[in-house]
Protein backbone atom coordinates (compact mmCIF):
# COMPACT_ATOMS: atom_id res chain seq x y z
CA UNK A 1 0.00 0.00 0.00
CA UNK A 2 1.10 3.24 -0.78
CA UNK A 3 1.81 6.19 1.96
CA UNK A 4 -0.67 8.78 1.86
CA UNK A 5 2.16 11.19 3.77
CA UNK A 6 3.52 14.38 2.42
CA UNK A 7 7.10 14.48 2.42
CA UNK A 8 8.64 17.00 4.59
CA UNK A 9 10.63 20.17 3.90
CA UNK A 10 13.92 20.27 5.49
CA UNK A 11 13.54 23.93 6.12
CA UNK A 12 17.16 24.84 7.50
CA UNK A 13 18.52 23.25 3.24
CA UNK A 14 16.13 25.44 1.68
CA UNK A 15 16.83 28.28 3.03
CA UNK A 16 20.91 27.46 2.85
CA UNK A 17 19.75 26.58 -0.68
CA UNK A 18 17.94 30.15 -1.15
CA UNK A 19 21.04 31.98 0.22
CA UNK A 20 23.32 30.14 -1.66
CA UNK A 21 21.47 31.30 -4.70
CA UNK A 22 21.05 34.82 -4.03
CA UNK A 23 24.49 34.62 -2.63
CA UNK A 24 25.78 33.89 -6.16
CA UNK A 25 23.75 36.77 -8.02
CA UNK A 26 24.35 39.74 -5.35
CA UNK A 27 27.29 38.72 -3.40
CA UNK A 28 30.27 39.16 -6.14
CA UNK A 29 28.52 42.92 -7.39
CA UNK A 30 31.24 45.51 -6.66
CA UNK A 31 30.26 47.99 -3.94
CA UNK A 32 31.51 50.78 -5.57
CA UNK A 33 31.91 53.78 -3.62
CA UNK A 34 32.08 57.88 -5.27
CA UNK A 35 34.66 59.70 -5.22
CA UNK A 36 33.56 61.91 -2.82
CA UNK A 37 33.32 58.85 -0.44
CA UNK A 38 36.61 57.50 -0.85
CA UNK A 39 38.19 60.95 0.66
CA UNK A 40 35.74 60.89 3.47
CA UNK A 41 37.95 60.38 6.44
CA UNK A 42 36.39 60.06 10.27
CA UNK A 43 36.09 63.59 12.29
CA UNK A 44 37.84 61.25 15.20
CA UNK A 45 40.57 59.94 13.02
CA UNK A 46 43.38 62.19 14.25
CA UNK A 47 41.91 63.67 17.68
CA UNK A 48 43.52 62.87 20.67
CA UNK A 49 42.33 59.72 22.36
CA UNK A 50 42.01 59.40 26.56
CA UNK A 51 41.05 57.43 28.70
CA UNK A 52 38.40 58.29 31.18
CA UNK A 53 35.39 56.49 33.45
CA UNK A 54 31.73 57.14 33.31
CA UNK A 55 30.12 59.54 35.50
CA UNK A 56 27.51 57.73 36.45
CA UNK A 57 26.46 54.56 38.31
CA UNK A 58 30.32 54.15 40.42
CA UNK A 59 30.29 50.76 38.34
CA UNK A 60 33.32 52.00 36.62
CA UNK A 61 33.02 51.61 32.87
CA UNK A 62 35.57 52.25 31.11
CA UNK A 63 35.14 55.53 28.42
CA UNK A 64 37.67 56.77 25.46
CA UNK A 65 37.44 60.63 25.27
CA UNK A 66 37.89 61.97 21.73
CA UNK A 67 39.11 65.60 21.66
CA UNK A 68 40.94 68.48 18.94
CA UNK A 69 42.34 71.01 21.31
CA UNK A 70 39.58 71.82 23.76
CA UNK A 71 37.29 70.82 21.93
CA UNK A 72 35.65 66.97 22.97
CA UNK A 73 34.52 65.49 19.65
CA UNK A 74 33.08 62.07 21.22
CA UNK A 75 33.01 60.00 24.18
CA UNK A 76 32.86 56.17 23.31
CA UNK A 77 32.48 52.95 25.57
CA UNK A 78 36.93 51.87 25.75
CA UNK A 79 36.80 48.25 24.77
CA UNK A 80 40.44 47.77 26.56
CA UNK A 81 38.83 48.48 30.07
CA UNK A 82 38.68 45.60 31.87
CA UNK A 83 35.29 46.51 33.86
CA UNK A 84 32.84 47.21 30.62
CA UNK A 85 34.56 46.01 27.54
CA UNK A 86 34.21 48.71 25.67
CA UNK A 87 30.36 48.75 26.63
CA UNK A 88 27.98 51.20 28.14
CA UNK A 89 24.45 51.58 29.40
CA UNK A 90 22.25 54.02 27.53
CA UNK A 91 23.18 56.79 30.72
CA UNK A 92 27.15 56.00 29.86
CA UNK A 93 25.90 56.08 26.17
CA UNK A 94 24.90 59.64 26.53
CA UNK A 95 28.06 61.09 28.41
CA UNK A 96 28.48 63.40 25.30
CA UNK A 97 25.58 65.30 25.56
CA UNK A 98 26.12 66.17 29.41
CA UNK A 99 29.44 67.88 27.99
CA UNK A 100 27.97 69.42 24.90
CA UNK A 101 24.67 70.42 26.31
CA UNK A 102 23.50 74.12 25.62
CA UNK A 103 21.41 74.07 28.70
CA UNK A 104 23.96 72.73 31.14
CA UNK A 105 24.69 75.71 33.86
CA UNK A 106 28.17 76.95 33.05
CA UNK A 107 28.08 79.72 36.02
CA UNK A 108 27.14 79.45 39.55
CA UNK A 109 23.86 79.92 40.41
CA UNK A 110 22.76 81.71 43.99
CA UNK A 111 19.49 81.92 45.33
CA UNK A 112 19.32 84.46 48.15
CA UNK A 113 16.87 83.36 51.71
CA UNK A 114 13.20 84.25 50.86
CA UNK A 115 14.07 84.86 47.31
CA UNK A 116 12.26 83.35 44.41
CA UNK A 117 14.61 83.53 41.30
CA UNK A 118 18.38 81.93 40.95
CA UNK A 119 20.86 84.80 40.02
CA UNK A 120 24.46 84.32 38.85
CA UNK A 121 27.40 84.98 41.16
CA UNK A 122 31.27 85.14 40.57
CA UNK A 123 32.57 82.08 41.68
CA UNK A 124 35.03 83.38 43.54
CA UNK A 125 32.26 84.55 45.91
CA UNK A 126 30.22 81.73 45.57
CA UNK A 127 33.69 79.83 47.48
CA UNK A 128 33.71 82.63 49.86
CA UNK A 129 30.44 82.52 51.17
CA UNK A 130 30.74 78.77 51.69
CA UNK A 131 33.70 78.98 53.58
CA UNK A 132 32.12 81.78 55.66
CA UNK A 133 29.02 79.42 56.29
CA UNK A 134 31.16 76.06 57.04
CA UNK A 135 32.95 78.48 59.86
CA UNK A 136 30.25 79.74 61.08
CA UNK A 137 28.33 76.65 61.73
CA UNK A 138 31.19 74.42 62.88
CA UNK A 139 31.65 77.40 65.42
CA UNK A 140 28.44 77.53 66.60
CA UNK A 141 28.20 73.76 66.92
CA UNK A 142 31.47 72.48 67.74
CA UNK A 143 31.34 70.10 71.19
CA UNK A 144 35.09 69.58 72.52
CA UNK A 145 33.81 67.43 75.27
CA UNK A 146 30.22 65.13 75.72
CA UNK A 147 28.56 64.94 79.05
CA UNK A 148 30.74 62.69 80.73
CA UNK A 149 33.55 64.74 80.20
CA UNK A 150 35.25 62.84 77.15
CA UNK A 151 37.19 64.77 74.69
CA UNK A 152 34.61 64.44 71.49
CA UNK A 153 35.73 67.14 69.25
CA UNK A 154 32.98 66.82 66.81
CA UNK A 155 29.88 68.24 65.17
CA UNK A 156 26.57 67.38 64.40
CA UNK A 157 25.62 69.99 61.97
CA UNK A 158 27.63 69.26 59.02
CA UNK A 159 27.66 66.18 56.82
CA UNK A 160 28.90 65.26 53.48
CA UNK A 161 27.30 62.67 51.23
CA UNK A 162 30.21 61.73 48.38
CA UNK A 163 28.51 60.91 45.17
CA UNK A 164 29.13 57.53 42.40
CA UNK A 165 30.87 60.48 40.65
CA UNK A 166 33.51 60.69 42.65
CA UNK A 167 36.22 58.27 42.73
CA UNK A 168 38.10 56.30 45.86
CA UNK A 169 40.90 59.14 45.61
CA UNK A 170 38.36 61.60 45.58
CA UNK A 171 35.95 60.48 48.17
CA UNK A 172 38.99 59.89 50.52
CA UNK A 173 40.58 63.94 50.55
CA UNK A 174 36.66 64.68 50.65
CA UNK A 175 36.36 62.94 54.21
CA UNK A 176 39.89 64.12 55.34
CA UNK A 177 38.05 67.27 55.26
CA UNK A 178 35.47 66.56 56.63
CA UNK A 179 36.95 64.71 59.55
CA UNK A 180 39.15 67.65 59.80
CA UNK A 181 36.62 69.94 60.45
CA UNK A 182 35.23 67.78 63.87
CA UNK A 183 32.33 66.21 61.22
CA UNK A 184 31.27 62.68 61.92
CA UNK A 185 28.35 62.15 59.43
CA UNK A 186 30.56 61.35 56.34
CA UNK A 187 29.48 59.21 53.84
CA UNK A 188 30.21 58.41 49.96
CA UNK A 189 29.10 55.54 47.67
CA UNK A 190 32.36 55.47 45.29
CA UNK A 191 32.99 52.01 44.52
CA UNK A 192 36.20 52.21 41.80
Amino acid sequence: MASTKRPTIDLTSLLAGAASAIGKRVGPLPNVLSKRSQNLTSRISDAKKSPGVCPYCAVGCGTMVYSKGNEILDIEGNPDSPISGGTLCPKGAATFQLHVNPNRWTTVKYRAPFASEWTDVPYEWAMERMAERVKDTRDRTFTEFDEQGRRVARTTAIASLGGATLDNEENYLIAKLFRSWGAVFVENQARI
